[in-house]
């Protein structure tokens, strides 16, 4: 390709006005995101073709027999609805939220 110095005088005149130094820099840094974008995609394809597939339904553990976590009921107190089956209003609800946490007892110490 070859330019004249007509060609790169008129390039330095559209370069040299604040207008085409802004519109080319911004051109540049849109391919140069896209290119980062496309990067990113394609990086992170290789790597999840690189893991093992989720195991297959036969592959899963077996269940155990018997509970493995112990419920513990919450230390906070009762948040069930009343009888009725309706919610309580904000002056209905009195002090229910000032109730005292009870304290673990303390472990004897040797």
């Amino acid at each position: 390709m070859d330019l004249s110095s007509t060609d790169l005088t008129s390039l330095a005149l559209v370069l040299a006005d604040g207008r085409g130094a802004t519109g080319s820099v911004m051109g540049i840094v849109g391919v140069v995101l896209v290119a980062v974008l496309i990067g990113a995609v394609w990086l992170g394809r290789r790597r999840r073709a690189q893991e093992l597939p989720p195991p297959r339904p036969e592959e899963q553990p077996p269940r155990p027999d018997h509970r493995s976590h112990i419920e513990e009921r919450d230390v906070h107190g009762d948040d069930h609805f009343p009888p009725d089956r309706r919610g309580l209003s904000p002056y209905e609800l009195g002090d229910h939220g000032n109730e005292p946490i009870p304290r673990e007892p303390d472990e004897q110490r040797d």
